[in-house]
């Protein structure tokens, strides 16, 4: 693995301005170039993306994080992902041997839609790297999966529609998402990719598993979301043995972009009630349970 950093200025992003990010630096594994932005001081939060998930969708609510962890921004490029690494699975290696890499000590993980199922799967098949979970809308139970219907060259319109089924209110969806899913997908080898990736997704149900998931974990979740519905929400809370869900109201799939500054809030309460438990445990003091609410 070859650690290359290179300067990244999101000030010149008119979608994030003064968005508070230092570096972002190229992790190269299994002949990848992995996307890496770092921000902040203190415990390691690793941000995993879904499919077609930027890391600059997270830096409107990185105000909150900076000041309570060193968060680490991830984004592989996942439709460039072939063979059996084009899976959950594959994912999911490529994810722990990047963290390996990034922290020297278990991380939080926060992952959007599939991002939020690589955690679970990393917390359930390497907890030695999982501190705790946040998972935002995430896959793993049931989603109506992107993928559906793709075709093998997506218009803009076909692109424009599927995306803005994502928000609860699609005016707040990027103008720039369209035209970058646009020209990540106009290679018929990023649509196979696309709908491989989903339907791994699918596949790959943890129902059964959940409740080896022995981390302290956060639902925060839009209460419009069509894609993992609220259903699946709660039965995420059901199933996990420490769980807490906070609904985010008016909005969709993507909280990041929709309600950057209320997913913010919840993560910074949840960072701060773990920073509480292990001070809590360093002291001898008993700590209790996350408690479930609506």
């Amino acid at each position: 693995m070859t650690d290359q950093t290179t300067p990244h200025d999101p000030l010149d992003d008119p979608a994030a301005p003064g968005a508070p990010v230092t570096a972002s630096t190229r992790e190269r594994v299994t002949g990848l170039d992995i996307r890496v932005d770092r921000a902040g001081f203190g415990p390691p939060v690793v941000v995993l993306n879904g499919l077609l998930g930027l890391n600059e969708h997270w830096f409107a609510l990185l105000p909150h994080l900076i000041h309570r962890a060193e968060v680490f921004l991830v984004q592989p490029p996942l439709l460039e992902m072939r063979g059996p690494a084009c899976s959950v699975d594959g994912v999911t290696r490529l994810i722990a041997s990047v963290v390996e890499s990034l922290a020297d000590q278990p991380a939080v993980f926060v992952g959007n839609s599939l991002g939020g199922h690589v955690g679970l799967r990393l917390a359930l098949d390497r907890p030695d790297l999982v501190r705790a979970l946040a998972l935002v809308g995430s896959s793993g139970l049931f989603e109506r999966g992107f993928e559906k219907g793709v075709e093998h060259s997506p218009s803009r319109q076909w692109l424009e529609r599927k995306i803005s089924e994502l928000f609860f209110d699609p005016a707040r969806m990027w103008p720039s998402m369209i035209e970058d899913s646009y020209a990540e997908l106009s290679r018929r080898s990023s649509a196979r990719a696309l709908v491989k990736l989903g339907r791994s997704a699918k596949n790959d149900h943890l129902g059964e598993r959940l409740g080896g998931v022995r981390v302290p974990t956060l639902l925060a979740w839009g209460r419009n979301d069509i894609v993992t519905p609220p259903e699946v929400a709660v039965q995420f809370s059901e199933m996990l043995p420490d769980a807490r869900l906070r609904w985010i109201d008016r909005c969709g799939h993507a909280p990041q972009v929709e309600q950057p500054d209320e997913l913010g809030r919840h993560l910074a309460e949840f960072l701060d009630e773990l920073a509480r438990r292990d001070a809590g445990r360093l002291g001898g003091g008993r700590t209790g349970g996350g408690a479930v609410a609506g």
